[in-house]
């Protein structure tokens, strides 16, 4: 699936419903009004596995037409369909993940979220995915057709640290409003996050919002230890304020852990490190804090240190059974 050579910001301006053109003007080129009301369809009971092969797995590009914002992809800890709100078109972070597949040599597409544009982008492609349109795009077509029609969850996900705007729980209150809108509110909306920023004013108001949606926060822990977390995620963030961060939001809700695993120079995490990291989790726990789970995971795709490898399906199993004998948690693999 391609993505357009303009966007709203470099053609003609794009103000959201009010401004110099309205979002039917945008969204004619897509569909037209009578597909974008067509119905849901039923939601399977059990989840459709996902398989690894599907186009939509492989490219997780958080581009879409000529969209900035939001943008669909099929996830394996989803279990589906993900539609994702980039709040970081201009990809600023704070983190410098050697695994990440951002290319910050190239400007981003915007310095501000608009929030008309997020609103009018999400709603055409609810109604887009709802009325089966996502699943006869050409990235999306060797997945079932159930799987691209049916929304698991919306995630705030993109080229930086959502967290990182100053008006996180606005953009969680339109979110929300839109799902409502569709008759969607057992949808989840999920914070995928490097948990820098969950200590943040508007960060936790936008947490307490998103709990009337089965909020999730996905918060990444790679490291045990300051030296590996320096080595993996390259940050000027302070190791301690990540893990305190973590236990102050797992003391308010359940959260998930999110951890990636890797080889550096063709050498996977030392036995001690992962001791260390184990030792994080049951911290967390010990200081009152609730861990749903752990996504345990590896590379999926490819990254720009050549060096930064993936782990196999079984190094990556024997990673997990460690985690899970040594702090009793439950831990998905996503090898």
């Amino acid at each position: 699936m391609g993505t357009n050579t303009h966007s709203p910001d470099t053609d003609v301006p794009w103000t959201g419903a009010h401004g110099t053109r309205s979002v039917l003007q945008k969204i004619s080129r897509f569909a037209s009004l009578e597909s974008m009301v067509a119905g849901m369809g039923d939601s399977p009971a059990v989840p459709i596995p996902i398989r690894n092969t599907w186009k939509a797995v492989v490219d997780h590009a958080r581009r879409y037409q000529d969209f900035t914002y939001v943008y669909p992809v099929i996830s394996r800890r989803s279990r589906g369909l993900s539609i994702g709100v980039n709040l970081n078109p201009d990809k600023q972070c704070n983190f410098d993940c050697v695994y990440c597949e951002v290319d910050r040599n190239t400007p981003g597409k915007a310095r501000e979220v608009r929030l008309d544009q997020v609103r009018d982008e999400l709603r055409w492609l609810i109604d887009h995915a709802l009325n089966g349109g996502l699943g006869r795009e050409a990235k999306f077509s060797d997945a079932p057709p159930e799987v691209s029609r049916i929304v698991r969850d919306v995630a705030f996900s993109g080229d930086g640290e959502p967290t990182m705007v100053s008006n996180f729980d606005v953009c969680v209150e339109v979110v929300a409003e839109v799902l409502r809108e569709k008759g969607l509110s057992d949808t989840k909306i999920v914070l995928i996050t490097d948990s820098a920023g969950l200590d943040k004013a508007s960060v936790r108001r936008g947490l307490s919002l998103m709990e009337a949606h089965h909020g999730e926060v996905w918060a990444k822990l790679d490291a045990g230890t300051e030296e590996y977390y320096r080595h993996i995620n390259r940050s000027s963030v302070r190791f301690d304020r990540i893990l305190g961060n973590l236990l102050e939001t797992a003391r308010v809700r359940p959260i998930v852990i999110q951890s990636l695993f890797l080889k550096t120079h063709s050498q996977p995490m030392s036995s001690i490190e992962l001791d260390a990291y184990c030792r994080r989790l049951n911290q967390i726990r010990d200081g009152g804090g609730t861990l749903r789970e752990v996504h345990a995971y590896t590379l999926a795709r490819p990254t720009p240190e050549a060096w930064a490898t993936r782990l196999s399906a079984e190094e990556l199993s024997a990673v997990a059974e460690t985690i899970r004998a040594q702090t009793g948690l439950r831990v998905e693999e996503f090898p």
